[in-house]
């Protein structure tokens, strides 16, 4: 159950970040940054966001030093727009494995964790 609301958590964590830094961020060094994935510690005190971001190696230090700079109003905008007793430190960092395979195996995990579950149909 503990497990449950920690997935509950860093979705919801990771859909607010990637509406906050795609739309509401004005930092030009911030480019196409896309939140992938939040992990949160299991006491919910630490979350690890993991970016997809461009290729070029400058530029994924400039984006990632731009958001631990804006970390704090991050933090800060979570607090309004979400119902939690704690928010998380947020610490980024750059997703080097996101591949075609594991975002529609993402999905796929999503899309199964939002299905109720199938009721048992007594026999006729």
């Amino acid at each position: 159950m503990e497990n449950h609301r920690a997935e509950r958590v860093s979705e919801a964590l990771r859909e607010e970040l990637g509406e906050l830094i795609s739309y509401e961020l004005s930092d030009p060094r911030i480019g196409d940054a896309v939140v992938t994935e939040v992990l949160v510690s299991p006491d919910k005190r630490q979350a690890t966001v993991r970016l997809h971001l461009a290729s070029d190696l400058k530029s994924q230090k400039q984006t990632l030093a731009a958001l631990e700079g804006a970390r704090h109003f991050l933090r800060r905008t979570l607090t309004e727009r979400l119902s939690l007793f704690r928010i998380p430190e947020l610490h980024f960092e750059a997703d080097v494995e996101l591949s075609k395979n594991s975002k529609v195996e993402s999905l796929f995990k999503r899309i199964k964790r939002g299905r109720p579950r199938d009721l048992e149909v007594p026999p006729q």
